[in-house]
């Protein structure tokens, strides 16, 4: 059980899964890269793999790394931790630990409410029926209406892939009834949000992004109860979608910084926000800092911040885009998010590329959107580059139209 409230934030993201290393004589986190572990007692080996088929998130023997790293449950521990739940299980990606929730989710039955956007792989996969279930996308006022008596999963992400706009999170857990109700908290992180809190059974979170934070570790992770842990552990036992020791180790590594690194994107984005919405080139600037999306006025109760992603409609539309994406000179021009760098892509031909055009239009995911990452460079040099990117788009766009 996570004590969340006996210190601050930053504090349990330095100290959290490291309370033992007094103890061990260590300083820095071990990594425990071994594939198989000996078994001397066949009866105690034997109770271990039980055990962790069956979900258990220890046992004296770890067996297989398939079914337990020590390595990976620290981490698990700190994530737990900062997110206020009782456990946490992490997988090899995002999709993974998603892919999990779902099939977790069919015993319950086969139907999915999920409430767009979202990421646009979550979306293809719950559209698909790949993992046999039938999913249904509704606006978050109409769940209980459309909730069934088969209805095993209810899937929202605030603030929203790429629109930012924010969904009620204890609306949509009273709509649910008795439904689960899984958030993706991406975009938010535990430092702005903790969604548990506020009801709900499954908080997302691809941890490629802030958790991990420099760009250079695929993971993904679901903070829950306990007992919804060991179902999820199974599945993960089963299906294989364990998280490398070495990825988790890098993950742990960088929670003591995810305060100050969001705290500090964060900066830079109100600043770079505000110009962005007087700049002649953008149309709308979404961003809940700026009461422009949907629900701003969560922010401040469920969100204790407006984030670091903001998302611009050029005027001249996808050739002013395309443009803005090649002229970038500091922005890497490149889809993932939450990087100490910052980054800038196209949701419409890249991450919601798979998106049929109906669902993009219904969901404002526009020919000219752009979605930015702001990291934690100097502020100064990253206007610098956005302003003289969206100059040449636009001096570009207006060359083609005069031709």
């Amino acid at each position: 059980m996570s004590h969340f409230n006996t210190h601050a934030f930053e504090t349990h993201a330095v100290h959290a899964g490291r309370e033992d290393f007094i103890a061990l004589g260590i300083h820095a986190p071990p990594i425990d890269l071994s594939t198989t572990y000996p078994v001397t007692d066949l009866d105690a080996g034997t109770a271990s793999f039980d055990a962790l088929v069956a979900g258990e998130g220890h046992a004296a023997n770890s067996i297989y790394a398939r079914l337990h790293n020590p390595t990976v449950a620290r981490t698990e521990q700190a994530l737990a931790t900062l997110e206020g739940t009782e456990a946490c299980v992490a997988f090899g990606s995002g999709m993974a630990a998603l892919t999990a929730v779902v099939l977790a989710a069919r015993v319950r039955g086969n139907h999915v409410l999920a409430v767009r956007p979202i990421y646009g792989t979550s979306d293809h996969l719950l559209d698909s029926g790949l993992l046999g279930m039938h999913t249904e996308f509704v606006q978050a006022e109409e769940i209980e209406q459309r909730r069934r008596a088969d209805t095993a999963l209810i899937v929202i992400e605030t603030p929203a892939n790429p629109t930012l706009d924010l969904v009620d999170i204890r609306a949509v857990v009273a709509a649910a009834g008795d439904v689960p109700v899984l958030v993706d908290s991406t975009f938010a992180t535990p430092v702005l949000q903790n969604p548990a809190t506020l009801g709900a059974r499954y908080v997302l979170h691809s941890a490629t992004k802030f958790l991990g934070g420099h760009g250079d570790v695929i993971a993904g992770v679901v903070c829950c109860a306990d007992a919804d842990a060991k179902m999820l552990r199974t599945v993960r036992a089963a299906t294989g979608g364990l998280l490398h020791p070495l990825a988790a180790f890098l993950l742990h590594r960088g929670l003591p910084t995810l305060a100050l690194r969001v705290e500090r994107a964060q900066q830079n984005a109100m600043v770079i926000a505000e110009r962005l919405a007087a700049h002649p080139a953008v149309a709308c600037t979404h961003y809940p800092g700026l009461g422009t999306v949907r629900n701003a006025h969560l922010l401040g109760t469920q969100m204790r911040g407006p984030g670091t992603l903001i998302s611009i409609d050029l005027r001249a539309g996808h050739d002013a885009a395309s443009a803005v994406m090649r002229a970038v000179k500091l922005i890497t021009p490149a889809v993932s998010l939450g990087s100490v760098d910052s980054l800038i892509q196209h949701p419409a031909g890249l991450t919601h590329r798979m998106l049929a055009p109906e669902a993009k239009q219904a969901c404002g995911i526009t020919p000219g959107l752009l979605r930015l990452s702001v990291g934690i460079e100097h502020v100064e040099d990253l206007w610098a580059d956005i302003d003289q990117a969206l100059k040449q788009g636009r001096a570009a766009n207006i060359t083609q139209a005069a031709a």
